[in-house]
């Protein structure tokens, strides 16, 4: 019998890929995973590793688990809370999710050029920047969002002269 608030299975179904296929799905129920995260929640929860690999294979056949759903769902989250590529494909490595599909993800997302660009003129107003010390604020701004810095050159609209400031 094991203690009462002990964690983890017992060494038993820790081993048991019928039961660490239940605790996927029961933590499936509640949101959606990437699989390197499900991976990762399951081994921390003390599930031993051939169990999980053999639990998220029959997860992912079932389509229960499936990275190119989440990834989607993820980049049109982030995407719509103004979040820029950059940040958002850190974000999906950080989550176990391949480059490639990372890049076909990011690919068949929404226009981050418009987003950039629409983001600057909420914050900042339609007026486009007209010192360089406003013109590296809204730079920094969208760069901590997560832009590159072709988006960020282009929301910020043509270049000037540097001797135009004297």
């Amino acid at each position: 019998m094991r203690k009462r608030g002990a964690s983890g299975p017992d060494p038993e179904r820790a081993r048991d890929p019928q039961a660490a296929r239940g605790a996927g799905v029961k933590l499936l129920a509640r949101r959606d995973y990437a699989s390197g995260e499900l991976r990762a929640k399951l081994e921390g929860q003390g599930y031993a590793p051939e169990a999980v690999a053999s639990a998220l294979a029959e997860l992912t056949e079932t389509r229960a688990l499936d990275d190119a759903r989440y990834a989607a769902n993820f980049v049109s989250y982030h995407a719509s809370r103004g979040q820029g590529p950059v940040r958002i494909a850190r974000e999906l490595r950080e989550c176990g999710i391949p480059a490639g599909l990372i890049d076909e993800t990011l690919a068949a997302g929404p226009d981050f050029l418009a987003l950039a660009r629409e983001l600057r003129g909420r914050r900042f107003g339609p007026a486009a920047p007209h010192t360089w010390v406003e013109k590296a604020r809204q730079a920094r701004f969208l760069q901590y969002r997560g832009f590159s810095s072709d988006h960020i050159r282009a929301a910020l609209g043509a270049d000037f002269d540097r001797d135009d400031e004297a």
